[in-house]
């Protein structure tokens, strides 16, 4: 007797569909049914019964373009209605916490941010603030998330978004993801920094382009994330992100994360701050003038060379296991003088065995400038509000 095998029901199809259409829209922005078909894959009858039914719905609209070419009648495009689907983004940082109403499409429809000192750094307060904050834009804005996803400079466990430490911040075993959940009233996911940096190159930033790539920031620590294959490499228990507590010099500078010699104490804003001569508690944006003026003075430039040596010798490490076709820089790091990045290119493709075999990995700054964690945990955020509009 034959086993009869079950298909895909009507229902799920059509969800899948849907989906499917409203993640195009949402990354690549508007286009044609036309466009949409081809893409997708599908044909213009289901295009048509899918795009009606979201418009008929109010999460999109159908307009003639701005800018006509050729003659006859233009194609319509097909838009999303930014305000159908909205999420709250949060970006937790060492000193400030910033945040975001984002819409379908990742428009931002407002925002609010706060500095962070070290006596408002405890999680109540911090939990409390976010929580007021979004209540406020809540009101502003006249809308209300169907999700939230947060960024945390640490060691985050994804299934309930658990912080069990973010030593720059001070803290361990901090139930983020529930406490949140609960005083929002909102679906909460928690990822680490890093990770959500890589994700937001790979949808909206210098890596679209990118199967495979390896986000580095520099803030008071030093952070990444990877893509594989276009997949975002999370480890066992969303275990991923902190590259910078990799050790690079043995017996060197104490680390927070109890260590020494990690990555991120050679490199990370403190080093920064120090190879230019600067205090450690230097303000932000001095720094990053600073930075920027090595630009116009490539004579100074030799006082970043002992930091980008330590930057370029984690980067063969990391290269060499990773083997990423992209590498992107982001934070702290895209201030960085153009000519040292290109030395810090040069001398990667000379060190490192596997760019050199996968024909020379590529290296790029970020365009997302300080917004690129918050917009990572806007596309959190999105992954499952997407399938349920």
């Amino acid at each position: 007797m034959t086993v009869p095998t079950s298909g895909t029901r009507p229902d799920d199809a059509r969800r899948h569909n849907r989906t499917a259409l409203l993640r195009r829209l949402h990354v690549e922005g508007p286009c044609t049914r036309a466009t949409l078909a081809s893409e997708l894959g599908l044909n213009r009858s289901t295009i048509k019964a899918v795009v009606d039914g979201l418009a008929e719905a109010g999460v999109v609209t159908e307009a003639v373009p701005a800018q006509r070419t050729g003659a006859g009648r233009p194609s319509l495009l097909v838009l999303p209605e930014a305000q159908a689907a909205v999420v709250l983004a949060v970006d937790v940082r060492v000193d400030q916490v910033a945040m975001a109403m984002v819409g379908i499409g990742g428009q931002i429809l407002g925002r609010h941010s706060w500095n962070l000192h070290r006596t408002t750094r405890l999680p109540g307060e911090v939990i409390t603030h976010i929580a007021e904050s979004a209540q406020l834009l809540r009101d502003e804005l006249g809308v209300r998330e169907q999700g939230v996803g947060v960024s945390v400079p640490g060691v985050v466990r994804r299934a309930d978004g658990l912080v069990h430490e973010a030593p720059n911040l001070g803290w361990r075993e901090v139930a983020l993801g529930s406490r949140l959940g609960a005083v929002l009233g909102s679906p909460t996911t928690v990822g680490n920094d890093g990770d959500l940096g890589a994700l937001a190159e790979h949808v909206r930033g210098a890596a679209r382009d990118a199967n495979d790539l390896l986000y580095l920031s520099a803030d008071v620590g030093v952070g990444g994330g990877v893509i594989v294959g276009g997949v975002p490499l999370r480890g066992s228990g969303g275990y991923v992100g902190e590259i910078g507590h990799m050790i690079v010099r043995p017996g060197g500078r104490a680390c927070f994360c109890g260590e020494q010699g990690c990555w991120e104490t050679e490199v990370g804003e403190p080093a920064l701050c120090r190879a230019l001569g600067l205090p450690e508690d230097t303000p932000r944006g001095v720094l990053v003038a600073e930075l920027r003026d090595l630009e116009a003075r490539p004579g100074r430039l030799d006082l970043l060379s002992e930091v980008g040596e330590w930057l370029v010798t984690g980067l063969v490490t990391a290269v060499n296991m990773l083997a990423p076709e992209l590498v992107v820089l982001g934070d702290l790091f895209a201030a960085l003088p153009t000519r040292l990045v290109d030395r810090i290119r040069d001398e990667l493709h000379r060190r490192s065995l596997v760019s050199r075999a996968a024909g020379r990995t590529r290296i790029a700054v970020s365009p997302l400038g300080r917004d690129g964690k918050l917009v990572g945990a806007a596309e959190l955020a999105f992954e499952p509000v997407l399938g349920a509009v």
